[in-house]
Protein backbone atom coordinates (compact mmCIF):
# COMPACT_ATOMS: atom_id res chain seq x y z
CA UNK A 1 0.00 0.00 0.00
CA UNK A 2 2.25 2.32 -1.14
CA UNK A 3 -0.18 5.72 -1.69
CA UNK A 4 -1.29 4.60 2.34
CA UNK A 5 -0.54 8.11 4.41
CA UNK A 6 2.34 8.17 6.58
CA UNK A 7 -0.03 10.03 9.68
CA UNK A 8 -2.20 8.46 11.83
CA UNK A 9 -5.49 9.78 13.16
CA UNK A 10 -6.23 9.62 16.82
CA UNK A 11 -10.39 10.31 18.34
CA UNK A 12 -11.27 11.27 21.29
CA UNK A 13 -15.21 10.70 22.17
CA UNK A 14 -16.69 12.30 25.70
CA UNK A 15 -19.62 13.29 27.03
CA UNK A 16 -19.65 16.42 28.57
CA UNK A 17 -17.90 19.79 26.71
CA UNK A 18 -15.64 20.87 29.28
CA UNK A 19 -13.96 17.24 29.44
CA UNK A 20 -13.06 16.70 25.53
CA UNK A 21 -11.31 20.33 26.24
CA UNK A 22 -9.37 19.17 28.74
CA UNK A 23 -8.60 15.70 26.78
CA UNK A 24 -7.52 17.66 23.74
CA UNK A 25 -5.55 19.90 25.82
CA UNK A 26 -3.84 17.63 27.37
CA UNK A 27 -3.36 15.46 24.07
CA UNK A 28 -1.45 18.41 22.30
CA UNK A 29 0.67 18.92 25.54
CA UNK A 30 1.71 15.48 25.39
CA UNK A 31 2.75 15.27 21.71
CA UNK A 32 3.01 16.79 18.21
CA UNK A 33 -0.33 16.40 17.15
CA UNK A 34 -2.86 18.76 15.13
CA UNK A 35 -6.37 19.15 15.57
CA UNK A 36 -8.08 18.21 12.67
CA UNK A 37 -11.96 18.58 13.72
CA UNK A 38 -14.49 18.56 16.77
CA UNK A 39 -18.01 17.58 15.89
CA UNK A 40 -20.83 17.95 18.49
CA UNK A 41 -22.79 14.52 18.00
CA UNK A 42 -25.79 15.46 20.26
CA UNK A 43 -26.37 14.50 24.20
CA UNK A 44 -23.71 16.21 25.07
CA UNK A 45 -21.64 14.08 23.12
CA UNK A 46 -18.77 15.59 21.79
CA UNK A 47 -15.74 14.09 19.37
CA UNK A 48 -12.27 15.78 18.85
CA UNK A 49 -10.07 13.99 15.70
CA UNK A 50 -6.31 14.80 15.86
CA UNK A 51 -3.74 14.21 13.15
CA UNK A 52 0.01 13.51 13.58
CA UNK A 53 2.99 10.40 13.62
CA UNK A 54 1.31 7.23 14.99
CA UNK A 55 3.82 7.06 17.95
CA UNK A 56 2.61 10.76 19.15
CA UNK A 57 -1.03 10.57 18.24
CA UNK A 58 -1.06 7.08 20.47
CA UNK A 59 1.32 9.63 23.45
CA UNK A 60 -1.39 11.77 22.75
CA UNK A 61 -4.39 9.88 23.17
CA UNK A 62 -3.42 8.66 26.07
CA UNK A 63 -2.46 11.62 27.72
CA UNK A 64 -6.46 12.82 26.71
CA UNK A 65 -8.20 9.47 28.06
CA UNK A 66 -6.60 9.77 31.48
CA UNK A 67 -7.76 13.75 31.77
CA UNK A 68 -11.62 13.25 31.29
CA UNK A 69 -12.67 10.70 34.02
CA UNK A 70 -13.07 13.73 36.85
CA UNK A 71 -14.98 16.37 34.22
CA UNK A 72 -16.84 13.87 31.94
CA UNK A 73 -17.52 10.38 30.51
CA UNK A 74 -15.25 9.12 27.96
CA UNK A 75 -17.19 7.29 25.21
CA UNK A 76 -14.43 6.49 22.97
CA UNK A 77 -10.54 7.06 22.44
CA UNK A 78 -8.92 5.17 19.21
CA UNK A 79 -6.12 5.59 16.93
CA UNK A 80 -6.13 4.76 13.27
CA UNK A 81 -2.19 4.36 12.25
CA UNK A 82 -2.28 4.79 7.61
CA UNK A 83 -5.72 6.04 7.49
CA UNK A 84 -7.54 4.73 4.06
CA UNK A 85 -8.44 7.09 1.66
CA UNK A 86 -12.03 6.04 2.63
CA UNK A 87 -11.77 7.25 6.31
CA UNK A 88 -10.13 10.51 5.30
CA UNK A 89 -12.92 11.21 3.17
CA UNK A 90 -15.22 10.79 6.00
CA UNK A 91 -13.30 13.49 7.85
CA UNK A 92 -15.46 16.46 8.53
CA UNK A 93 -14.70 19.61 6.05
Amino acid sequence: MADAPQFALGFIETQGFTAVFEAIDSACKAANVEVLAKEKLGGGYITVVIKGDVAAVSAAIDAGKAKVGSLGKLIAAHVIARPSSNVLALLPK
